[in-house]
C-alpha cells in the first residue's frame, strides 16, 4: 500500500509527512511518501494534499505542475482511491474561492471559500489555536473520534458547502465553521491533523485503513 502526499511547493511538508509516517507503520498501512511526480500519483492507494497560504496561490501553484492535478483527478475520481485534503487542500475541492479574486476550485464539493466574519467583534481572524469539533454526520474518519474534541486551526477562509450532508464536521468561531467536508472516497480537513496531537493522530490513522 502506498501513501503519496503531494508536494507543490505549497507549505512546509515535514511534520504531515513525519506524522503519516508514524500513523502508518502503526496501523501497517505500507509507506508514506511525499512525491510531485505525476507518475507516483497514479501509483498510490491514496492521495494527500496539503496546502498552506492563499487559496489563488495555491491553485496557480499546484497547476504550475504539470500533470499533477490530471494523476490526482484520474486516481481519486476515475479509480475512486481515498482522498485527504488538508487546509487548502481541503478549500480546493469547493466550486470555488473567494480569496483576493474569484478563483475556480475543483468542483468536487460545491460549495465557495469565504472570508471569516466572526458574530462576535472579540473574535479575531484568522482563527487560529485549539478549537473543539462537532461532528454532524458519522464517517469512518471519526472512528474513535467524539464531539468535543480539540484540533488546531490556522485560517482565515472557511468552506461553506451547499450540501450540507457534505460537512461533516464543524467548529464555532462566532458561528458555524466547516472543519471537515466528505463524499464518496473524499474528505477535506480545514485544521491540521498533524499538529492536533492524539485526536489529529487517530483521524490520520483511520484514513490510512479506510477501505470506501
Amino acid at each position: 500500500m502506498l501513501t503519496a502526499i503531494v508536494d507543490y511547493d505549497s507549505g512546509n511538508l515535514h511534520s504531515a509527512h513525519k506524522a503519516f509516517e508514524r500513523m502508518a507503520r502503526e496501523t501497517n498501512a505500507g509507506d508514506v511518501i511525499v512525491t510531485s511526480d505525476p507518475e507516483t500519483v497514479l501509483k498510490a492507494d491514496r492521495v494527500v494534499l496539503p496546502g498552506a497560504g492563499a487559496f489563488p496561490a495555491c491553485r496557480k501553484a499546484l497547476f504550475d505542475h504539470k500533470g499533477i492535478f490530471e494523476a490526482i483527478e484520474e486516481v481519486v475520481l476515475q479509480r475512486a482511491r481515498p482522498f485527504m485534503g488538508i487546509c487548502i487542500g481541503m478549500q480546493m475541492l469547493a466550486t470555488r474561492g473567494l480569496e483576493y479574486e474569484d478563483t475556480p476550485g475543483f468542483d468536487w464539493i460545491k460549495g465557495s471559500v469565504r472570508k471569516i466574519t466572526p458574530t462576535e467583534a472579540a473574535l479575531r481572524v484568522p482563527h487560529m489555536g485549539w478549537n473543539t469539533l462537532e461532528i454532524e454526520h458519522e464517517h469512518p474518519l471519526f472512528s474513535g473520534v467524539t464531539s468535543g474534541k480539540h484540533c488546531y486551526f490556522v485560517h482565515s477562509y472557511h468552506f461553506e458547502v451547499d450540501n450540507l450532508s457534505e460537512r461533516l464536521a464543524s467548529t464555532d468561531h462566532g458561528g458555524k465553521i466547516t472543519a471537515v467536508v466528505g463524499r464518496d472516497t473524499l474528505v477535506g480537513v480545514q485544521f491540521h491533523p498533524e499538529k492536533s496531537q492524539d485526536t489529529g493522530l487517530r483521524m490520520i490513522a483511520n484514513f490510512l485503513t479506510w477501505r470506501p
